[in-house]
């Protein structure tokens, strides 16, 4: 990824790279060569994310909200945007701002990539497909979400941000690309953030019961953070306009997920069936059809290898 990514930009924007996959990409550019400056307000994210790359030369952290603004002195060539508040936990507890980060956000991180004529990629997610009713999807399904539901916010927070980025290069002719992200896990997660990973990492190393939704057939395509950000960078390199979808085509219901989890962690922890959430997808695949053939791009890490490496961290950083 670094080799060829080598000497492509000079200095991306970041924004949200405090986040768990933001700051995996702020990691990937440096590795590439890449000035990068991360802008986050950590309601979500987290400083610890960033400290082996505050002393990286290459390397600048503003703190600030992108809803309100966003000013870069330097020249830009590369702006990627992916502040949002992403998980159930945290769009509940923050549905306004959740709103502002994908509408106004949006707005003043697509003019940014307009002054400077740089790149502009939008992180977009499954979730603009509501609970399917095509599986696997693909980029041409037009989603069956709920716009009132507990989960609108974020979903809806992302697909006006794909309007509104499409709007941005028809009107103004700003050079986008959107990359819908599928489950994305790994290191940096959040033990407590209410997605299935992190959640059943964390319970089965305090030996507490597995929190398997409804009766666990639900299912989930999990692409490793490493993969997910290969997928990425290859569409910010390619060009392309998208919505391109990037994510494992590999399904698993979430009580096999519960059971390799017991198993790789080597606990004694049950499981226990709790209620499902409103509108929980029934379920998530993707179709990436589109990212093979024009990026050249599939993910490449297995389930049980992705998941030792998370349970690894999780053990090492005591990050549960």
């Amino acid at each position: 990824m670094t080799t060829a990514l080598s000497g492509k930009w000079e200095h991306a924007v970041v924004t949200g790279g405090g986040g768990f996959v933001g700051s995996h990409l702020c990691t990937a550019l440096l590795a590439a060569g890449t000035a990068v400056t991360c802008v986050d307000d950590f309601s979500t994210g987290r400083p610890e994310n960033l400290a082996p790359l505050l002393d990286r030369p290459g390397f600048r952290l503003i703190q600030a909200n992108v809803a309100e603004g966003l000013t870069v002195e330097r020249p830009v060539d590369l702006v990627l945007h992916f502040a949002s508040p992403a998980s159930p936990a945290d769009y509940l507890r923050l549905p306004l701002h959740t709103l502002d980060t994908g509408s106004l956000g949006t707005r003043h991180a697509l003019e940014l990539a307009h002054r400077s004529d740089a790149r502009f990629v939008l992180a977009s997610t499954s979730e603009v497909y509501g609970d399917p009713e095509q599986n696997p999807q693909d980029e041409r399904y037009w989603g069956h979400v709920n716009p009132v539901g507990p989960r609108s916010v974020y979903d809806e927070a992302k697909r006006f941000g794909e309007a509104l980025t499409t709007a941005h290069a028809d009107a103004e002719g700003t050079d986008t690309g959107i990359v819908r992200l599928f489950n994305t896990y790994g290191p940096r997660m959040r033990g407590h953030d209410g997605r299935a990973v992190p959640t059943f990492v964390r319970q089965a190393l305090d030996g507490e019961p597995l929190t398997v939704t409804g009766d666990g057939n639900q299912t989930r395509s999990l692409c490793y953070v490493d993969d997910t950000v290969r997928g990425i960078l290859a569409a910010a390199a390619h060009g392309m306009r998208g919505p391109v979808n990037i994510g494992n085509p590999t399904e698993i219901t979430m009580l096999e997920l519960a059971r390799l989890v017991i198993e790789l962690t080597g606990s004694r922890s049950e499981i226990r069936f709790i209620d499902r959430p409103t509108d929980d997808p029934a379920v998530r695949c993707p179709d990436i059809t589109l990212a093979r053939d024009k990026l050249g791009w599939e993910p490449e890490v297995a389930a049980e290898e992705g998941l030792r490496r998370t349970i690894d961290w999780f053990r090492a950083t005591a990050g549960h």
